[in-house]
């Protein structure tokens, strides 16, 4: 697959950050399957500067936050979030989620991120609540380690090699 190709076709597997996909479109072969095209994208953002690597963490939206309710997520995230039942929240839900939101930013100022593909609102304001307790340094290795997870299945739902 030619570069532009490779970039055209994966530019949206991380959020708002085609430079991932350009980064690692001149490492891959025809022959990668998802495996490959998963750790060399995640080993572009590993090796990405610390400045890029926040960017990209705060290129994440709210979950169940604002930007959902107003219909303003890349219809990735909105399929990872409705998968998860965060569009069917209650209203007491809907408040935890947005407290949460807020004590997380104002802790990391960065958004909190999950791969929340086959999970339960349940579980998620849990890891919420217990990732809330992590210092800055552990959080911002969890939420990269939570983006690789989230590119990893949206290649696989785009059927990569």
């Amino acid at each position: 697959m030619k570069e532009r190709d490779f970039v055209r076709r994966y530019a949206g597997i991380y959020e708002h950050s085609t430079w991932v996909a350009e980064k690692a479109a001149p490492l891959v072969d025809d022959s990668a399957d998802v495996d490959v095209i998963a750790r060399v994208m995640a080993d572009c953002v590993d090796n990405a500067s610390r400045e890029r690597q926040l960017a990209l963490i705060r290129a994440h939206p709210d979950l169940a936050g604002k930007a959902a309710v107003a219909g303003g997520l890349t219809e990735d995230s909105e399929n990872e979030q409705a998968s998860a039942g965060l569009d069917r929240c209650s209203p007491e839900e809907y408040a935890r989620f947005q407290a949460l939101n807020r004590a997380y930013r104002r802790k990391f100022d960065f958004p909190f991120v999950m791969a929340v593909r086959n999970c339960t609102r349940k579980q998620i304001l849990a890891a919420f609540e217990s990732r809330l307790e992590n210092d800055y340094d552990e959080e911002f290795e969890n939420a990269l380690l939570e983006i690789h997870k989230i590119a990893r299945m949206r290649l696989v739902a785009l059927g990569a090699n």
